[in-house]
């Protein structure tokens, strides 16, 4: 754990515990990934489904689209009117395209897979595949340089 200060003309000086590994730059605090999961009919995956309670923590109202890193891709997904009414669900083409070029797509009747969406902007986030202890996969840090 951490201690992170947070100031401001209401709560000067207020001090709470922060998990480890979730202050941004200079200090500032980042929202922790949220656990989305591929959805698909029958054999087609059709997109990823994002839960209604990620939706009120992560989701601003007034958003229209966002921002998927996939990899090197970025892409922009609209979130239409269903999103926000119970069916927070997004859709695209080429979100599908990656998750079966990644091997998330399933087999029917199984249980749809689980990934971590993380946030990493304003409504920017990064997509990835979660560990077997439901953390998400981090790149394996580069060997140390050796020195001659």
């Amino acid at each position: 754990m951490e201690i992170v200060q947070e100031g401001g003309a209401s709560m000067n000086n207020l001090l709470r515990l922060a998990p480890s590994g979730v202050l941004g730059q200079a200090g500032a605090e980042r929202k922790t990934s949220m656990v989305v999961k591929t959805q698909s009919k029958g054999r087609e995956l059709i997109g990823l489904q994002v839960g209604a309670s990620n939706v009120r923590r992560y989701f601003s109202k007034d958003t229209a689209e966002i921002e998927l890193e996939l990899d090197h891709l970025q892409i922009q997904c609209g979130l239409g009117p269903d999103f926000w009414r119970g069916q927070p669900e997004i859709h695209d083409p080429r979100l599908c395209a990656w998750l079966k070029a990644k091997h998330f797509e399933g087999k029917p009747g199984e249980t749809p897979i689980p990934l971590a969406m993380i946030p990493s902007g304003k409504n920017t986030f990064r997509l990835q595949p979660l560990c077997r202890n439901g953390r998400a996969k981090s790149k394996p840090a580069p060997p140390p340089i050796e020195e001659a």
